[in-house]
């Protein structure tokens, strides 16, 4: 699967909407000793990963996240158990659920995002396009909706 590439332009950012988020579908090779799916860099997801970590031990019905990026794509995929992915770009929301860990979830910069009601002994892998940045981050949704021009 070809990835789709956005307009990352501070302007574009500021208009991008929830329905710029996409579920892919990585590719899922079987075998009776196991399944393997791999994530490429500019491949399957539409961005090159400078940055890989994992949400885990999360208790049950917990949330995380609760913030926007202003450059920082993510590709979030739920490598064991499930959770939600409320999506929200100031006008409106949009709910995914991630469940099966050969399905990602791309949210490119602009979108406020919260990670919400994990089962228990969920992992959440996260890849991000770039290291770490404080200020590349969103955490206040009064902040959000002013920096989108709302």
């Amino acid at each position: 699967m070809e990835a789709v590439k956005h307009n990352t332009g501070i302007d574009g950012i500021k208009h991008l909407s929830v329905y710029d988020c996409s579920l892919i579908e990585m590719n899922k090779q079987e075998n009776m000793k196991g399944n393997l799916t791999v994530v490429e860099n500019d491949v399957n997801i539409p961005f090159s990963a400078k940055r890989i970590f994992y949400l885990y031990d999360i208790p049950g019905g917990e949330s995380r996240g609760a913030h926007a990026h202003k450059q920082c794509h993510q590709f979030i995929v739920a490598a064991s158990g499930a959770f939600e992915v409320e999506l929200d770009d100031g006008k409106t929301k949009r709910t995914i659920m991630l469940n099966k860990p050969y399905y990602g979830l791309h949210i490119p910069p602009g979108i406020w995002a919260s990670e919400q009601y994990f089962s228990s002994g969920s992992i959440c892998l996260v890849l991000a396009s770039d290291t770490y940045n404080a200020e590349d981050y969103i955490r206040d949704y009064i902040t959000y909706k002013i920096w989108k021009g709302l």
